[in-house]
């Protein structure tokens, strides 16, 4: 049990379920967008008084386009706001931070014969045995 407690309380599971409740809730919201405001609009747009109950039927069966429509409204809602509140924000932090780390000095050198790659202080090419300017 004393494991199952501090798995738990481990920062990134409960930072996991945070996120999912709020994702749960910004989905709720973002349908009810796309239910109550811009599906009424496009209704207005197109003539018809409720978007959502918008279908055809088929051979008896019915394909309901305007909730189709609807769930498809919602999904770009969210896509777009994870996308410039998070994917973007993070990818400018990472190149931030790669921009703050200072390159390796190199180790080594390439041969000018060969282009093999030697160590620094060589001053002959382990690969082809040409003599090396010496640099200081």
């Amino acid at each position: 049990m004393n494991g199952f407690k501090k798995f738990i309380l481990r920062g990134n599971v409960v930072d996991l379920a945070v996120g999912v409740m709020i994702g749960a809730a910004f989905s709720n919201v973002v349908s009810a967008f796309a239910k109550d405001l811009i599906t009424p609009l496009v209704g207005a747009i197109i003539k018809a008084p409720d978007f959502s109950r918008i279908d055809f039927a088929v051979n008896g069966s019915t394909f309901a386009l305007g909730d189709f429509v609807n769930a498809f409204v919602s999904f770009l809602i969210i896509a777009s706001v994870i996308y410039f509140l998070v994917v973007l924000p993070m990818n400018a932090l990472i190149e931030r931070m790669r921009g703050l780390e200072t390159p390796a000095d190199p180790t080594s050198k390439k041969c000018p014969e060969c282009l093999s790659e030697i160590p620094l202080a060589a001053t002959r090419c382990a690969f082809c045995g040409q003599p090396l300017k010496i640099i200081s």
